[in-house]
């Protein structure tokens, strides 16, 4: 009786170690989400284009990390280039990884954005704002794909990001992020899908200034 326990014991331990041995391993993802940052960070400017276009205006876009300890969160302002103490756009974007290669920009307004122009320059100074003073843009957000090392490219639903920006009914963003520029391309729609505002013949070209 007791070499038959043994045997038994001895079987279910192979039987064991080759369940182990065979069980699929998970893929871990692989995390690009550092090189997305990086590459959306810092000062742009599309003057460049605005030199070439006279339809297309020079302005300035300034995205600098803040929040560190919550997540990767980005503060965005943009303005005409000769008037960058009143912007026309402030955010802050929020940048997830949701697989290998996708990821998820989701925009929030901020609560008194006035108060913020031109915070970019002293980043630690968002540590005051708290989450109950910025609201998220349900839909709006851009998904990204990972094209190559120094290249996303994305955009927001197709009619999932309200907008009442001059008579508009919805809104949407084509971003294509490189290492030396972003090509964004905002312009609002009407219930009839006829383009209300933004450009016309395609995204801003923002070279990036550092």
């Amino acid at each position: 009786m007791k070499y038959l326990i043994l045997s038994l014991a001895i079987l279910t331990t192979l039987f064991s170690c080759k369940n182990i041995e065979t069980k699929p391993k998970e893929k871990a993802i692989e995390n690009h989400l550092h090189d997305l940052l990086g590459m959306m960070q810092g000062s742009f400017t599309s003057e460049i284009q605005a030199g070439i276009d006279s339809t297309y205006f020079n302005i300035s876009l300034h995205m600098y990390p803040i929040w560190n300890d919550k997540g990767n969160f980005l503060y965005v302002e943009q303005a005409l280039n000769a008037r960058q103490n009143k912007p026309y756009r402030q955010r802050i974007y929020e940048v997830t990884q949701l697989n290998d290669s996708m990821f998820s920009s989701a925009i929030y307004t901020i609560e008194n954005d006035s108060l913020w122009i031109g915070k970019w320059k002293t980043p630690k100074a968002f540590d005051s704002l708290s989450m109950r003073q910025v609201s998220k843009k349900e839909g709006c957000e851009v998904i990204l794909k990972r094209i190559d090392s120094d290249y996303f490219k994305g955009q927001t639903g197709e009619k999932s990001c309200e907008s009442t920006l001059y008579g508009a009914s919805y809104a949407t963003s084509e971003v294509e992020i490189f290492s030396d520029k972003i090509i964004s391309w905002d312009r609002g729609f009407d219930d009839n899908d006829e383009h209300i505002w933004g450009a016309e013949k395609g995204g801003y070209i923002f070279n990036k200034l550092d």
